[in-house]
């Protein structure tokens, strides 16, 4: 599989299937080669700065308004979008699930899109998301885009080959992508059935945050992200697209494949990336960082600091902070934070929360290390040790998540999860060394 590197989010980039299918010197000549037709897809408002303009040329077999006829409404109950309250009877607490099971009947990628909370407002493009996905059929003749917002694409068991309309990309877990708003594409498992974890981001796109005093270099390297090459489908049989648009769901016949784009320009693109090129940074000498030292993506809101998501990972890194508790430490926090594991274990919870479970602790609900954690790792020889065999990740937002009846109702909830701070015992006994028998 083909890519091309994306050498700076904001900077243009080009590809072509077919030599010269992309036009020199203008976006839209008169007759474009090939007898393509010239289109522009805009992922940010025409005036917008150029550092935060996107946008790209697509040149194709037929332009998009021939790809959406007549709509009818389409129904997949177990997506949800923001606002979503009231929808269950769970009360407000810590919670955490085992795996979601992979479908048994045909299901695939969007029809196996399960929403476990919702965030902030659809309709005022800002929130967020987050589902687990199970699958198990491939996307034949079935395409899709969201008007909603940018999926960034998690996945835990089997890979994922996302064909798009810019390009064909691969995603094996231990990877994740990202599919841009608007982008037109369907999916073909790789192993036979996959699951993981989406962010549905209504808000400004995700982006690499400023490193600040870290300086030019580590957390994620622009180089690193990869989008595909162009790659075009001219299949003349009856399609179907389906649409999600401010929460709804549509769907439209059509006589041909939407994927028909032969070159493209842009800036606006699909891309993935490998998560084992993120290059952690981290105390060399004491204390443990804040968790938002491993984000790898930000997607801002209008206050500067307080993100509407960051995507971060919890990756293999070496532990050395001399005199220090090491995992991270008990905190309440104005961010929402949803967690999910993709293999290994997590140095603060090793046992309960499993590959493929996931997590949610809410805006200024306390959580941290369990208690054989605490005890472990008050206790350790502090010498420096490599955390290898992990890979987690969270979607933390300014927004509360709101809980949908899918997630509260899920058998693989875990109705003791609060008992694992059940063991932290009163250590206070008035002196300064405390009882640590």
């Amino acid at each position: 599989m083909a890519y091309s590197y994306m050498p700076g989010f904001g900077n243009d980039f080009e590809t072509e299937s077919l030599p010269g299918a992309l036009p020199q010197g203008m976006n839209s000549p008169q007759r474009p080669a090939y007898g393509l037709y010239a289109e522009q897809l805009s992922g940010s408002p025409f005036t917008a700065p150029r550092g935060t303009n996107e946008r790209s040329w697509l040149y194709r077999i037929r332009p998009s308004v021939k790809h959406h006829g007549r709509f009818s409404a389409a129904s997949y109950p177990h997506w949800k979008s923001a606002p979503n309250p009231g929808d269950h009877d769970l009360p407000l607490g810590q919670l955490r699930w085992n795996p979601v099971p992979i479908a048994s009947e045909p299901t695939d990628f969007i029809a196996g899109m399960r929403t476990v909370t919702t965030a902030g407002d659809v309709f005022g493009q800002a929130g967020m998301a987050a589902h687990v996905y199970v699958a198990n059929t491939d996307m034949v003749d079935d395409h899709f885009f969201n008007s909603d917002g940018e999926m960034l694409v998690v996945p835990q068991v089997g890979g994922l080959r996302f064909l798009t309309e810019m390009g064909v990309m691969e995603v094996a877990p231990g990877e994740v992508c990202l599919l841009p708003r608007g982008l037109t594409f369907k999916v073909e498992l790789m192993d036979g059935e996959a699951r993981g974890y989406v962010c549905e981001n209504y808000g400004a796109k995700f982006t690499l945050p400023d490193r600040g005093p870290i300086g030019a270099n580590c957390l994620a390297n622009p180089r690193d992200f990869k989008t595909p090459v162009a790659w075009f489908e001219e299949k003349e049989t009856p399609c179907r697209l389906t649409v999600k648009w401010c929460g709804g769901f549509h769907v439209t016949e059509i006589d041909h494949s939407p994927l028909d784009v032969v070159a493209w320009h842009g800036n606006y693109a699909p891309y993935k990336y490998d998560l084992s090129t993120f290059s952690p940074v981290g105390a060399i000498l004491f204390d443990h960082p804040d968790p938002s030292i491993f984000t790898v993506l930000t997607a801002p809101s209008g206050e500067e600091g307080t993100a509407n998501i960051d995507f971060v990972i919890f990756p293999p890194r070496w532990m050395v902070a001399e005199n220090t508790f090491r995992p991270p430490w008990y905190h309440r926090n104005i961010m929402s934070e949803f967690m999910g594991l993709i293999h290994g274990k997590y140095d603060a919870k090793e046992e309960g929360f499993v590959p493929g479970g996931m997590s949610l602790h809410n805006m200024m609900l306390a959580h941290g290390p369990d208690a054989d954690g605490f005890e472990k790792a008050s206790r350790a020889d502090l010498k420096p040790v490599k955390l290898e065999n992990t890979m987690a990740f969270m979607f933390e937002t300014r927004f509360p998540q709101l809980l949908t009846r899918y997630a509260a109702e899920l058998d693989t909830l875990q109705d003791n999860y609060i008992d694992c701070w059940s063991g932290l015992k009163k250590r206070f006994n008035g002196t300064p060394e405390g009882d640590w028998s």
